[in-house]
Protein backbone atom coordinates (compact mmCIF):
# COMPACT_ATOMS: atom_id res chain seq x y z
CA UNK A 1 0.00 0.00 0.00
CA UNK A 2 1.33 3.26 -1.21
CA UNK A 3 1.44 6.14 1.12
CA UNK A 4 -1.66 8.85 1.19
CA UNK A 5 -0.59 12.30 1.21
CA UNK A 6 -2.34 15.60 2.92
CA UNK A 7 -1.87 19.07 2.25
CA UNK A 8 -1.97 21.31 5.51
CA UNK A 9 -2.35 25.04 5.22
CA UNK A 10 -1.15 26.97 8.65
CA UNK A 11 -2.40 30.83 8.44
CA UNK A 12 -0.81 32.09 11.16
CA UNK A 13 -0.43 35.94 12.49
CA UNK A 14 3.02 37.07 10.99
CA UNK A 15 2.90 34.18 8.12
CA UNK A 16 1.68 31.72 6.19
CA UNK A 17 2.88 28.07 6.59
CA UNK A 18 1.87 25.39 4.04
CA UNK A 19 3.16 21.43 4.87
CA UNK A 20 2.70 18.50 2.05
CA UNK A 21 2.87 15.09 4.33
CA UNK A 22 3.31 11.82 3.45
CA UNK A 23 1.27 8.93 5.75
CA UNK A 24 2.50 5.89 6.01
CA UNK A 25 0.57 2.26 6.03
CA UNK A 26 1.42 2.47 9.83
CA UNK A 27 0.18 5.63 10.13
CA UNK A 28 3.39 7.85 10.75
CA UNK A 29 3.65 11.04 8.80
CA UNK A 30 6.15 12.15 7.64
CA UNK A 31 6.88 16.19 6.27
CA UNK A 32 7.98 15.94 2.59
CA UNK A 33 7.46 19.71 1.56
CA UNK A 34 7.45 22.91 3.56
CA UNK A 35 7.25 26.71 3.70
CA UNK A 36 6.44 29.57 5.24
CA UNK A 37 5.89 33.38 3.56
CA UNK A 38 5.79 36.09 5.65
CA UNK A 39 3.31 39.18 5.38
CA UNK A 40 3.08 42.79 6.64
CA UNK A 41 1.50 43.85 9.91
CA UNK A 42 -0.33 47.09 9.10
CA UNK A 43 -0.82 49.46 12.53
CA UNK A 44 -2.84 52.65 11.67
CA UNK A 45 -3.51 53.75 15.13
CA UNK A 46 -2.40 52.58 18.46
CA UNK A 47 -3.32 49.68 19.27
CA UNK A 48 -4.53 48.85 16.21
CA UNK A 49 -3.57 45.33 14.30
CA UNK A 50 -4.86 44.77 11.03
CA UNK A 51 -3.67 42.31 8.20
CA UNK A 52 -5.01 42.88 4.50
CA UNK A 53 -6.40 39.83 3.16
CA UNK A 54 -5.17 40.19 -0.43
CA UNK A 55 -1.58 40.06 1.11
CA UNK A 56 -2.98 37.38 3.05
CA UNK A 57 -4.37 35.12 0.62
CA UNK A 58 -0.89 35.83 -1.66
CA UNK A 59 1.21 34.61 1.51
CA UNK A 60 -0.88 31.06 1.20
CA UNK A 61 -0.14 30.47 -2.41
CA UNK A 62 3.01 31.05 -2.10
CA UNK A 63 3.98 29.35 0.80
CA UNK A 64 1.81 25.99 -1.08
CA UNK A 65 3.56 26.51 -4.60
CA UNK A 66 6.95 26.46 -2.82
CA UNK A 67 6.18 23.27 -0.25
CA UNK A 68 4.28 21.43 -3.59
CA UNK A 69 7.53 21.93 -5.61
CA UNK A 70 9.43 20.49 -3.00
CA UNK A 71 7.49 18.11 -2.20
CA UNK A 72 8.56 17.12 -5.84
CA UNK A 73 11.00 15.47 -5.09
CA UNK A 74 9.55 12.78 -3.60
CA UNK A 75 8.89 9.94 -5.95
CA UNK A 76 5.61 8.36 -5.00
CA UNK A 77 4.27 12.32 -5.08
CA UNK A 78 2.43 14.52 -7.47
CA UNK A 79 0.33 17.35 -6.78
CA UNK A 80 -2.65 15.10 -8.04
CA UNK A 81 -2.32 12.84 -5.16
CA UNK A 82 -3.28 15.03 -2.67
CA UNK A 83 -5.93 13.12 -0.99
CA UNK A 84 -7.54 15.95 1.46
CA UNK A 85 -7.02 19.71 2.75
CA UNK A 86 -6.68 20.59 6.13
CA UNK A 87 -6.66 24.20 7.50
CA UNK A 88 -5.73 25.86 10.87
CA UNK A 89 -5.49 29.16 11.24
CA UNK A 90 -4.63 32.34 13.71
CA UNK A 91 -7.98 32.81 15.80
CA UNK A 92 -10.07 35.48 16.07
CA UNK A 93 -9.06 37.40 13.20
CA UNK A 94 -12.17 38.52 11.72
CA UNK A 95 -12.78 39.25 8.19
CA UNK A 96 -14.96 40.71 6.05
CA UNK A 97 -15.65 39.68 2.38
CA UNK A 98 -18.08 39.61 -0.60
CA UNK A 99 -20.81 36.61 -0.52
CA UNK A 100 -19.34 35.84 -4.36
CA UNK A 101 -16.56 36.64 -4.80
CA UNK A 102 -14.14 36.49 -1.63
CA UNK A 103 -13.04 40.24 -1.91
CA UNK A 104 -12.35 41.65 0.89
CA UNK A 105 -14.33 44.86 2.49
CA UNK A 106 -11.83 45.56 4.49
CA UNK A 107 -8.44 44.61 6.11
CA UNK A 108 -8.57 42.18 8.61
CA UNK A 109 -8.77 42.93 12.60
CA UNK A 110 -6.73 41.17 13.95
CA UNK A 111 -7.00 39.07 17.31
CA UNK A 112 -4.39 41.72 18.90
CA UNK A 113 -6.72 44.55 18.06
CA UNK A 114 -7.27 46.42 20.98
CA UNK A 115 -9.94 48.94 19.16
CA UNK A 116 -12.95 47.14 20.67
CA UNK A 117 -11.88 47.22 24.72
CA UNK A 118 -14.61 50.77 24.86
CA UNK A 119 -17.30 48.13 23.57
CA UNK A 120 -16.10 45.12 26.12
CA UNK A 121 -15.91 47.94 29.00
CA UNK A 122 -19.74 48.85 27.77
CA UNK A 123 -21.14 45.13 28.20
CA UNK A 124 -19.72 44.37 31.43
CA UNK A 125 -20.84 47.49 32.57
CA UNK A 126 -24.06 46.57 31.33
CA UNK A 127 -23.56 43.32 33.38
CA UNK A 128 -23.09 40.72 30.70
CA UNK A 129 -19.69 39.14 31.72
CA UNK A 130 -21.63 36.36 33.33
CA UNK A 131 -24.78 35.63 30.61
CA UNK A 132 -21.27 35.46 28.13
CA UNK A 133 -19.00 32.94 30.20
CA UNK A 134 -22.06 30.86 31.06
CA UNK A 135 -22.86 30.76 27.26
CA UNK A 136 -19.53 30.67 25.77
CA UNK A 137 -16.86 29.86 28.48
CA UNK A 138 -15.23 33.18 27.20
CA UNK A 139 -14.75 36.55 28.87
CA UNK A 140 -15.81 39.89 27.60
CA UNK A 141 -11.97 41.19 25.85
CA UNK A 142 -11.50 42.81 22.62
CA UNK A 143 -9.85 39.48 21.85
CA UNK A 144 -12.33 37.89 20.70
CA UNK A 145 -14.05 38.32 17.37
CA UNK A 146 -17.51 39.43 18.24
CA UNK A 147 -16.19 42.26 19.96
CA UNK A 148 -14.23 43.56 17.00
CA UNK A 149 -17.73 42.59 14.72
CA UNK A 150 -19.37 45.05 17.19
CA UNK A 151 -16.72 47.60 16.11
CA UNK A 152 -17.28 47.77 12.46
CA UNK A 153 -21.38 47.49 12.93
CA UNK A 154 -20.65 50.69 15.21
CA UNK A 155 -18.12 52.13 13.11
CA UNK A 156 -18.04 51.40 9.24
CA UNK A 157 -21.60 51.89 7.82
CA UNK A 158 -20.37 50.97 4.78
CA UNK A 159 -19.75 47.74 5.92
CA UNK A 160 -22.30 47.56 8.03
CA UNK A 161 -24.86 47.88 5.54
CA UNK A 162 -23.57 45.16 3.09
CA UNK A 163 -24.14 42.62 6.20
CA UNK A 164 -26.79 43.74 7.21
CA UNK A 165 -28.06 42.98 3.24
CA UNK A 166 -26.58 39.95 3.39
CA UNK A 167 -24.40 40.22 -0.18
CA UNK A 168 -21.28 40.58 2.33
CA UNK A 169 -20.29 37.62 4.93
CA UNK A 170 -18.02 37.55 7.82
CA UNK A 171 -15.52 34.65 9.52
CA UNK A 172 -12.28 33.80 11.52
CA UNK A 173 -9.68 33.56 8.77
CA UNK A 174 -10.54 29.69 7.99
CA UNK A 175 -13.95 30.61 6.54
CA UNK A 176 -12.14 33.20 4.47
CA UNK A 177 -9.41 30.66 3.11
CA UNK A 178 -11.90 28.04 2.51
CA UNK A 179 -14.20 30.35 0.37
CA UNK A 180 -10.76 31.31 -1.68
CA UNK A 181 -10.04 27.28 -2.08
CA UNK A 182 -13.79 26.74 -3.17
CA UNK A 183 -13.89 30.05 -5.36
CA UNK A 184 -16.85 31.46 -3.18
CA UNK A 185 -18.15 27.38 -3.07
CA UNK A 186 -18.27 27.16 0.47
CA UNK A 187 -18.91 29.55 3.23
CA UNK A 188 -18.25 27.29 6.83
CA UNK A 189 -16.14 27.15 9.69
CA UNK A 190 -15.72 24.23 12.50
CA UNK A 191 -17.05 24.42 15.98
CA UNK A 192 -13.30 25.37 17.59
CA UNK A 193 -13.37 28.75 15.47
CA UNK A 194 -17.05 29.18 16.29
CA UNK A 195 -16.43 29.22 19.67
CA UNK A 196 -14.21 32.32 19.81
CA UNK A 197 -16.62 34.32 18.24
CA UNK A 198 -18.77 35.70 21.38
CA UNK A 199 -21.71 34.92 19.94
CA UNK A 200 -21.49 30.61 19.93
CA UNK A 201 -23.36 28.71 22.83
CA UNK A 202 -20.51 25.70 23.52
CA UNK A 203 -23.18 23.63 25.35
CA UNK A 204 -25.59 23.95 22.38
CA UNK A 205 -23.58 24.03 19.70
CA UNK A 206 -25.05 26.93 17.39
CA UNK A 207 -24.73 30.77 17.48
CA UNK A 208 -26.87 32.25 20.04
CA UNK A 209 -29.82 34.77 19.37
CA UNK A 210 -29.15 36.67 22.56
CA UNK A 211 -25.46 36.90 22.11
CA UNK A 212 -25.90 38.16 18.11
CA UNK A 213 -28.02 40.84 19.33
CA UNK A 214 -25.89 42.06 21.59
CA UNK A 215 -23.10 42.57 18.87
CA UNK A 216 -25.45 43.99 17.23
CA UNK A 217 -25.76 42.04 14.16
CA UNK A 218 -29.26 41.75 12.59
CA UNK A 219 -29.03 39.13 9.43
CA UNK A 220 -27.25 35.85 11.13
CA UNK A 221 -27.45 34.44 7.84
CA UNK A 222 -23.62 36.08 7.37
CA UNK A 223 -22.28 33.95 9.68
CA UNK A 224 -20.55 30.61 8.57
CA UNK A 225 -22.25 27.14 8.95
CA UNK A 226 -20.69 25.78 11.85
CA UNK A 227 -19.20 21.75 11.11
CA UNK A 228 -17.72 19.39 12.84
CA UNK A 229 -13.97 19.82 12.41
CA UNK A 230 -13.62 16.73 10.21
CA UNK A 231 -15.92 16.72 7.89
CA UNK A 232 -17.00 17.75 4.12
CA UNK A 233 -16.51 21.37 4.10
CA UNK A 234 -15.94 21.69 0.15
CA UNK A 235 -13.66 21.13 -2.63
CA UNK A 236 -10.62 23.36 -4.23
CA UNK A 237 -12.19 25.38 -7.65
CA UNK A 238 -9.91 27.68 -9.33
CA UNK A 239 -6.57 27.43 -7.36
CA UNK A 240 -3.56 28.12 -9.36
CA UNK A 241 -1.76 26.31 -7.55
CA UNK A 242 -4.31 23.04 -6.56
CA UNK A 243 -6.16 21.00 -9.56
CA UNK A 244 -10.35 21.20 -9.04
CA UNK A 245 -11.83 18.29 -6.65
CA UNK A 246 -9.85 18.35 -3.95
CA UNK A 247 -11.48 17.61 -0.43
CA UNK A 248 -11.41 19.95 2.37
CA UNK A 249 -11.98 17.88 5.04
CA UNK A 250 -10.21 19.09 8.42
CA UNK A 251 -9.94 22.94 10.14
CA UNK A 252 -9.25 23.74 13.78
CA UNK A 253 -8.31 26.74 15.33
CA UNK A 254 -4.80 27.31 15.35
CA UNK A 255 -4.46 26.13 19.30
CA UNK A 256 -7.15 23.29 18.77
CA UNK A 257 -5.01 22.00 15.89
CA UNK A 258 -1.81 22.04 18.29
CA UNK A 259 -3.71 20.13 21.34
CA UNK A 260 -4.90 17.41 18.23
CA UNK A 261 -0.97 17.67 16.68
CA UNK A 262 0.41 16.59 20.55
CA UNK A 263 -2.05 13.87 20.36
CA UNK A 264 -3.84 15.18 23.87
CA UNK A 265 -6.53 13.01 22.98
CA UNK A 266 -7.28 11.99 26.68
CA UNK A 267 -8.77 14.23 29.54
CA UNK A 268 -5.66 15.35 31.66
CA UNK A 269 -3.54 16.09 29.15
CA UNK A 270 -2.09 19.51 28.14
CA UNK A 271 0.22 21.33 25.93
CA UNK A 272 1.40 24.96 25.26
CA UNK A 273 2.70 26.36 22.15
CA UNK A 274 5.11 28.54 22.19
CA UNK A 275 3.63 31.01 18.55
CA UNK A 276 3.76 34.68 18.62
CA UNK A 277 1.55 34.52 21.83
CA UNK A 278 1.77 31.22 24.04
CA UNK A 279 -1.48 29.42 24.67
CA UNK A 280 -2.06 26.42 26.87
CA UNK A 281 -5.06 23.68 26.97
CA UNK A 282 -5.77 21.29 28.93
CA UNK A 283 -8.57 18.28 27.46
CA UNK A 284 -11.41 18.64 29.68
CA UNK A 285 -13.34 15.73 27.76
CA UNK A 286 -17.06 15.90 27.02
CA UNK A 287 -17.62 17.57 29.78
CA UNK A 288 -18.03 21.52 29.89
CA UNK A 289 -16.15 23.14 32.95
CA UNK A 290 -16.21 26.90 33.37
CA UNK A 291 -13.11 28.20 35.01
CA UNK A 292 -13.18 29.87 38.58
CA UNK A 293 -9.92 31.31 37.68
CA UNK A 294 -9.28 33.47 34.69
CA UNK A 295 -8.86 30.88 32.27
CA UNK A 296 -11.41 30.23 29.05
CA UNK A 297 -13.62 27.39 28.53
CA UNK A 298 -13.63 26.85 24.57
CA UNK A 299 -14.44 24.11 21.66
CA UNK A 300 -11.28 21.77 21.27
CA UNK A 301 -13.03 19.67 18.56
CA UNK A 302 -16.09 18.69 17.62
CA UNK A 303 -16.46 14.94 15.63
CA UNK A 304 -19.93 13.62 14.89
CA UNK A 305 -21.51 15.96 16.65
CA UNK A 306 -20.07 15.26 20.07
CA UNK A 307 -17.80 18.49 21.46
CA UNK A 308 -14.45 17.89 23.49
CA UNK A 309 -14.15 20.68 25.59
CA UNK A 310 -10.38 22.19 26.64
CA UNK A 311 -9.28 24.78 29.27
CA UNK A 312 -7.33 27.32 27.80
CA UNK A 313 -4.65 30.18 28.95
CA UNK A 314 -3.40 32.68 26.49
CA UNK A 315 -0.71 35.12 26.95
CA UNK A 316 -0.48 37.49 24.20
CA UNK A 317 3.53 38.03 24.10
CA UNK A 318 5.64 35.09 23.79
CA UNK A 319 8.13 34.49 20.64
CA UNK A 320 7.15 38.27 20.25
CA UNK A 321 9.38 39.28 22.81
CA UNK A 322 11.99 37.80 21.31
CA UNK A 323 11.15 39.81 17.97
CA UNK A 324 10.65 42.71 19.86
CA UNK A 325 14.32 42.23 21.16
CA UNK A 326 15.64 42.31 17.74
CA UNK A 327 13.45 44.23 15.61
CA UNK A 328 12.33 47.37 18.00
CA UNK A 329 15.81 47.42 20.27
CA UNK A 330 18.12 45.85 18.16
CA UNK A 331 20.03 43.55 21.03
CA UNK A 332 19.61 40.61 18.62
CA UNK A 333 20.52 39.56 15.43
CA UNK A 334 17.71 36.31 15.43
CA UNK A 335 15.23 35.99 17.66
CA UNK A 336 17.24 32.32 18.30
CA UNK A 337 20.39 34.06 19.55
CA UNK A 338 18.51 35.00 22.91
CA UNK A 339 19.20 31.77 24.05
CA UNK A 340 23.00 31.67 23.76
CA UNK A 341 23.59 35.20 25.09
CA UNK A 342 21.04 34.73 28.15
CA UNK A 343 22.47 31.36 29.37
CA UNK A 344 25.01 32.61 31.78
CA UNK A 345 23.37 35.91 32.74
CA UNK A 346 20.82 36.58 35.67
CA UNK A 347 17.72 37.98 35.14
CA UNK A 348 15.17 37.60 37.95
CA UNK A 349 15.00 38.02 40.98
CA UNK A 350 17.72 41.26 40.17
CA UNK A 351 15.63 41.91 36.76
CA UNK A 352 12.37 41.29 35.63
CA UNK A 353 10.75 42.29 32.54
CA UNK A 354 6.96 42.08 32.25
CA UNK A 355 6.07 41.05 28.47
CA UNK A 356 2.26 42.68 28.17
CA UNK A 357 3.44 44.18 24.61
CA UNK A 358 0.04 43.55 24.27
CA UNK A 359 -2.01 43.73 27.14
CA UNK A 360 -2.15 40.95 29.90
CA UNK A 361 -4.09 37.54 28.86
CA UNK A 362 -5.23 34.92 31.37
CA UNK A 363 -5.77 35.30 34.20
CA UNK A 364 -5.69 38.86 34.73
CA UNK A 365 -7.28 40.10 31.35
CA UNK A 366 -6.01 43.60 31.51
CA UNK A 367 -5.66 44.78 27.91
CA UNK A 368 -4.54 48.22 29.15
CA UNK A 369 -1.32 46.98 31.09
CA UNK A 370 1.87 47.62 29.24
CA UNK A 371 5.74 45.60 29.03
CA UNK A 372 8.43 47.16 31.27
CA UNK A 373 11.60 46.32 33.07
CA UNK A 374 11.92 46.74 36.81
CA UNK A 375 14.92 46.50 38.96
CA UNK A 376 17.36 48.28 36.49
CA UNK A 377 21.12 49.99 37.35
CA UNK A 378 24.00 51.27 35.86
CA UNK A 379 25.35 47.85 36.19
CA UNK A 380 22.36 46.13 34.31
CA UNK A 381 23.53 44.32 31.27
CA UNK A 382 21.63 43.58 27.85
CA UNK A 383 22.45 40.14 28.76
CA UNK A 384 20.71 40.10 32.00
CA UNK A 385 17.47 41.83 29.89
CA UNK A 386 17.73 39.10 27.42
CA UNK A 387 17.27 36.60 29.59
CA UNK A 388 14.56 38.87 31.72
CA UNK A 389 13.06 38.74 28.32
CA UNK A 390 12.98 34.88 28.48
CA UNK A 391 12.07 34.38 31.74
CA UNK A 392 9.09 36.66 31.24
CA UNK A 393 7.58 34.34 29.07
CA UNK A 394 8.14 31.48 31.21
CA UNK A 395 6.55 33.47 34.06
CA UNK A 396 3.52 34.19 32.09
CA UNK A 397 2.78 30.58 31.01
CA UNK A 398 3.56 29.51 34.56
CA UNK A 399 0.79 31.88 35.63
CA UNK A 400 -2.00 29.68 33.20
CA UNK A 401 -0.40 26.45 34.61
CA UNK A 402 -1.17 27.87 38.07
CA UNK A 403 -4.89 28.94 37.37
CA UNK A 404 -5.05 25.74 35.41
CA UNK A 405 -4.21 23.06 38.40
CA UNK A 406 -6.75 25.32 40.63
CA UNK A 407 -9.31 24.60 37.99
CA UNK A 408 -8.47 21.04 36.80
CA UNK A 409 -9.60 17.84 38.49
CA UNK A 410 -5.73 16.84 38.91
CA UNK A 411 -2.44 19.23 38.59
CA UNK A 412 -1.18 18.90 35.30
CA UNK A 413 2.40 16.29 35.07
CA UNK A 414 3.46 16.47 31.38
CA UNK A 415 3.19 19.78 29.59
CA UNK A 416 4.04 18.82 25.68
CA UNK A 417 4.89 22.14 23.99
CA UNK A 418 5.84 23.28 21.03
CA UNK A 419 5.76 26.73 18.47
CA UNK A 420 8.70 28.30 17.33
CA UNK A 421 10.45 29.26 20.95
CA UNK A 422 9.99 26.02 22.25
CA UNK A 423 13.22 25.31 20.50
CA UNK A 424 14.83 27.21 23.23
CA UNK A 425 16.41 25.40 25.52
CA UNK A 426 16.85 27.70 28.34
CA UNK A 427 13.27 28.83 27.59
CA UNK A 428 12.08 25.22 28.21
CA UNK A 429 14.36 24.13 31.21
CA UNK A 430 12.73 27.64 32.88
CA UNK A 431 9.40 26.61 32.28
CA UNK A 432 10.15 22.98 33.70
CA UNK A 433 11.72 25.07 36.85
CA UNK A 434 8.86 27.44 37.09
CA UNK A 435 5.72 25.33 36.80
CA UNK A 436 7.15 22.17 38.45
CA UNK A 437 6.40 20.22 36.10
CA UNK A 438 8.12 18.05 33.14
CA UNK A 439 8.57 19.41 29.91
CA UNK A 440 7.93 17.26 26.79
CA UNK A 441 9.37 18.43 23.27
CA UNK A 442 8.14 16.27 20.47
CA UNK A 443 9.95 15.92 17.10
CA UNK A 444 7.97 18.03 15.15
CA UNK A 445 7.31 21.38 16.41
CA UNK A 446 4.83 22.00 13.41
CA UNK A 447 2.18 20.49 15.49
CA UNK A 448 -0.74 23.20 14.69
CA UNK A 449 0.05 21.58 10.98
CA UNK A 450 -0.06 18.33 12.14
CA UNK A 451 -3.21 18.82 13.76
CA UNK A 452 -5.11 20.11 10.76
CA UNK A 453 -3.22 17.36 8.72
CA UNK A 454 -4.87 14.89 11.39
CA UNK A 455 -7.95 15.66 11.16
CA UNK A 456 -8.33 15.87 7.87
CA UNK A 457 -7.20 12.69 7.37
CA UNK A 458 -9.77 11.55 10.10
CA UNK A 459 -12.33 13.32 8.06
CA UNK A 460 -10.97 11.40 4.60
CA UNK A 461 -10.89 8.18 6.25
CA UNK A 462 -6.65 8.01 6.16
CA UNK A 463 -7.09 7.82 9.86
CA UNK A 464 -10.44 5.59 11.60
CA UNK A 465 -9.46 6.60 15.05
CA UNK A 466 -7.56 9.05 17.48
CA UNK A 467 -5.59 5.40 18.31
CA UNK A 468 -4.19 5.35 14.96
CA UNK A 469 -3.35 9.18 14.90
CA UNK A 470 -0.72 8.90 18.59
CA UNK A 471 1.49 7.22 16.06
CA UNK A 472 2.16 10.93 14.46
CA UNK A 473 3.71 12.27 17.21
CA UNK A 474 7.66 11.28 18.16
CA UNK A 475 9.24 12.58 21.23
CA UNK A 476 12.94 14.80 21.07
CA UNK A 477 14.04 15.81 24.67
CA UNK A 478 12.39 15.71 28.44
CA UNK A 479 12.93 18.85 30.70
CA UNK A 480 12.88 17.62 34.40
CA UNK A 481 12.91 20.28 37.37
CA UNK A 482 15.95 21.12 39.27
CA UNK A 483 14.98 19.67 42.75
CA UNK A 484 18.07 21.14 44.59
CA UNK A 485 17.23 23.05 47.35
CA UNK A 486 19.41 26.15 45.96
CA UNK A 487 17.00 25.79 42.85
CA UNK A 488 13.98 25.68 44.76
CA UNK A 489 14.94 28.56 46.79
CA UNK A 490 16.00 30.42 43.54
CA UNK A 491 12.86 29.45 41.57
CA UNK A 492 10.67 30.69 44.92
CA UNK A 493 12.56 34.30 45.09
CA UNK A 494 11.89 34.48 41.23
CA UNK A 495 8.32 33.53 41.56
CA UNK A 496 7.67 36.56 44.01
CA UNK A 497 9.91 39.04 41.81
CA UNK A 498 7.48 38.14 39.12
CA UNK A 499 4.48 38.78 41.01
CA UNK A 500 5.56 42.43 41.90
CA UNK A 501 6.34 43.32 38.63
CA UNK A 502 3.06 42.16 37.18
CA UNK A 503 1.08 44.10 40.10
CA UNK A 504 3.34 47.20 39.44
CA UNK A 505 2.38 47.22 35.59
CA UNK A 506 -1.59 46.93 36.12
CA UNK A 507 -0.86 49.78 38.82
CA UNK A 508 0.72 51.99 36.20
CA UNK A 509 -2.04 51.14 33.78
CA UNK A 510 -4.49 52.02 36.19
CA UNK A 511 -5.95 48.59 36.64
Amino acid sequence: MSANFILSIDQGTTGSTVVVFAVSPQKEMTVIGRSTVDYPQHYPETGWVEHDLDELWQSVCSAANQAIERANTNKDFSVNKIATIGITNQRETLSVFDRKTSKPLMRAIVWQCKRSTSICQEWRKSGLSEQVKAKTGLVLDPYFSGSKLAWILRNRPDVADRLQKGDAVIGNIDTYILHKLTSGGSHATDASNASRTLMYDIGQGSFDSGLIEMVGLKNREVLPRVLNSADQFGRTKGCSFLPDGIAINGILGDQQAALAGQTCFEPGEAKCTYGTGAFMLLNLGEKKTLSNNGLLTTVAWQIGGVRTYCLEGSSFIAGAAMQFLRDQLGWLEKASDSEAMAADARGAPEVVFVPSLAGLGAPDWNPNARGAFFGLTRGTTQKQLIRAALEGVAFQVNDLMVAMNRDAVAPVKVLRVDGGAAANNLLMQMQANFSSVTVDRPVNLETTASGAALFAGLGAGIFGSFAEMRSARRPDRIFSTEKSSAAVEMTRTQLAAWDRAKKAVQVFAGG
